[in-house]
């Protein structure tokens, strides 16, 4: 399924592609519970604008306010950004665009948002750990944090192992950096081309990824459930909703805070 996505999402125009997206995608169960937590609230999104987030779990509706963040001025997915400019996340609905890597949220004052959104984003991130914890220091106590993963089954990811905490840790206790490519011989190795049309042969393959620190097209690290809720545990989340689909994993957590 999520193949067929990614195929239909380069061959057809971003208008269409969210219009069939929305027609034929069926909702996550509970999201009414993730529509209560960020409704008429003001947050953050890294990574985005995301079709998840207009159609299957549908929040951008009934969010009050976005801004968002993304590594580069320009990127594959969102092509040319404008820093400080707007962030246009639904229909008329709009926030401030930052420029920023996910693991630092310098330029944005602590505890400034009510909640945080992330899809398809945190594999791409070489330190998970220190991301999450910096998307934790950005939300007000008790904020809410959606975020969205995607399964190894369901794309080139499948041949891979998945990531363990001890590694993350490490990883976070070295303040391993966005240049990293610890992981690229067994990418190489692991990755599935026939499952990812975009990527060419393998040394175009190759040599797209030894430029990842640009391009940002690497999935640095394989999740599941289980080591989703420990990066949670860890950043000082506690997990209120999680849901598993063919293609994804969708956890909502909240900050600890004060009662």
């Amino acid at each position: 399924m999520l193949l067929k996505t990614k195929i239909l999402k380069a061959v057809l125009p971003p208008v269409i592609f969210d219009l069939l997206r929305s027609v034929f995608g069926r909702k996550i169960p509970f999201y009414k519970a993730y529509q209560v937590a960020v409704r008429g609230k003001n947050g953050v999104e890294i990574g985005g604008p995301s079709a998840v987030f207009k159609t299957i779990l549908p929040l951008y509706q009934v969010a009050n306010r976005l801004d968002g963040v993304n590594f580069s001025n320009e990127t594959i997915w969102e092509g040319a950004l404008r820093p400080g400019g707007e962030y246009n996340f639904y229909k008329n609905k709009e926030g401030v665009q930052y420029v920023s890597d996910a693991a630092d949220l310098s330029g944005i004052e602590s505890a400034a948002y009510d909640f945080l959104l992330s899809s398809n984003c945190l594999e791409h991130v070489a330190n998970p750990l220190k991301a999450v914890s910096e998307w934790c220091r950005v939300l007000k106590p008790k904020g809410v944090f959606v975020l969205v993963l995607p399964k190894k089954e369901s794309n080139f990811d499948h041949r891979r192992p998945i990531s363990t905490f001890e590694h993350l840790l490490e990883d976070y206790t070295e303040n391993v950096g966005e240049d990293d490519l610890t992981h690229l011989p067994e990418i190489l190795q692991l990755h599935d081309l026939a499952r990812d049309p975009h990527a060419g042969t393998l040394e175009q393959f190759k040599q797209r990824s030894l430029n990842n620190f640009n391009n940002r097209t690497l999935h640095q690290h394989v999740f599941d459930m289980g080591l989703i809720e420990e990066i949670l545990e860890f950043t000082g989340f506690d997990v209120l909703q999680r849901h598993v689909t063919q293609s994804d994993f969708f956890v909502l957590g909240r900050k600890r805070g004060d009662n």
